[in-house]
Formats: structure tokens, C-alpha cells, sequence
């Protein structure tokens, strides 16, 4: 695992920092960019490269819930990703691997786990905390929504985000600079994917990825 490569986005320097000393003394020579905000953690992969793991905060500012975890998947299918978060709760475990996470760490974790998770996870395996050992079975309508969200394109997902956020066509085009009957066309195809017949629906099929955060910021170890 020498010269490893991790990103680790959290929008906390003090969680960021706690997981950077707590992985550079079990694997010294890996090397760390940071992000603080799910913009950041897209630019710093463009900018150096595919890392060997993304740790990535569920509930950091633009993750839109399991929406920023589904875009990253979708144009980095080629990164592991750990979601960190504050919840224990099963089902939100089982989103997270369902929408394509290698691993889920809480921020409870204790630091030979967290150290555990990311050998495994750059080993290839997938990594839950102890305790875990079955999680709850995908539900039928949980199941349906991955679906349909997997089949959207990553422009797709960024301009379903954005209808999220309550932009029209035209701020929508002016952010993403392209023209605003680019961004119909787009939005047609995600009401087409998604199986909806208006952007509300769309809106409010994309708020069940939604994740509420149990405890802001726990310590970790």
C-alpha cells in the first residue's frame, strides 16, 4: 500500500485531520489531498488524478444526501468510496453500499477500525463496522430508486441537483455553460428516466435521497 493516494472530504478540518494522523501512522507514505466541500472533492479528483480511496462525508455542504455519493460513482466508477457519517442506522449502511460505496465508517469508529476500513477498502474489500454483520434487505421502493437514479447520466445527476436547489432552465444553463435547451433536454430525459411526469416529482423523488445527520460532527476514535 505504499504511496497511497486518499482524498478525505469533510466540510470539519478537525475530522479531516483526525483521519489523516490517524492513517498516516499505519501507512506513512500515503499521500492526502482535502476537501471541504462536495465541489471541491469533484475539482481535486479532476485536478490529481483518480485517488486509491475518497473518504467522503454524507452530510457535507453539496452532497444533496446519497445524490453527490450516485454522481461520484457515476464519473469515478473507477474510485473506492467510504462514506463517513455520524449514523449507525442499518438501512442508511445498506443505501450507501446499494448506490455503489465500498464502505461505510462512522465517525464513532474507534482508530483501529478506521485504520481496518482503509486497508481493506484499498485491498479491494468492502469494510462495515464490527457488529454489522447483516445488514437489513434492500426495500422494494429503495430498490426502484436506485434503479431509476443509475440510469441518469453524471450531467444528468448535477442538473437533477440543481432542480433540487429550486434553479430554473436558465440559471441552470448559465452555471453549467451550456445552452438552456441543452438543460431541457436533460431535464426531459431525467423525468423520462426517473418515470416521473414533472420536475416536482423529480424533485421530490430526489429528496428521499436525503439523509438527516443524528449528531453533527461526532469525534472520531
Amino acid at each position: 500500500m505504499a504511496d497511497c493516494v486518499i482524498v478525505i472530504a469533510d466540510d470539519h478540518p478537525l475530522v479531516r485531520d483526525a483521519l489523516r494522523q490517524t492513517i498516516v501512522q499505519d501507512m506513512s507514505d500515503a499521500r492526502f489531498h482535502e476537501a471541504a466541500t462536495f465541489s471541491e472533492t469533484e475539482v481535486t479528483i479532476r485536478r490529481e488524478g483518480a485517488p486509491d480511496l475518497l473518504l467522503l462525508d454524507l452530510h457535507m455542504p453539496g452532497m444533496r444526501g446519497f445524490t453527490g455519493l450516485v454522481y461520484l460513482r457515476s464519473e469515478f466508477p473507477e474510485v473506492p468510496i467510504a462514506m463517513i457519517s455520524a449514523s449507525t442506522d442499518g438501512r442508511i449502511m445498506r443505501q450507501a453500499i446499494d448506490f455503489g460505496a465500498a464502505g461505510f465508517i462512522p465517525k464513532s469508529a474507534t482508530v483501529d477500525d478506521i485504520r481496518a476500513a482503509v486497508r481493506d477498502i484499498i485491498a479491494g474489500d468492502t469494510w462495515l463496522p464490527a457488529g454489522i454483520d447483516e445488514l437489513p434487505d434492500t426495500s422494494a421502493d429503495d430498490a426502484e430508486l436506485s434503479a431509476r437514479l443509475t440510469a441518469l447520466t453524471p450531467q444528468q445527476l448535477r442538473v437533477m441537483g440543481m432542480l433540487s436547489d429550486g434553479k430554473l432552465n436558465k440559471q441552470i444553463a448559465f452555471d453549467l455553460d451550456i445552452s438552456e435547451a441543452t438543460v431541457k433536454s436533460h431535464v426531459s430525459a431525467i423525468l423520462q428516466k426517473l418515470d416521473v411526469n414533472s420536475r416536482t416529482q423529480a424533485v421530490i423523488l430526489a429528496g428521499r435521497l436525503s439523509v438527516a445527520d443524528p449528531a453533527r460532527k461526532v469525534p472520531l476514535g
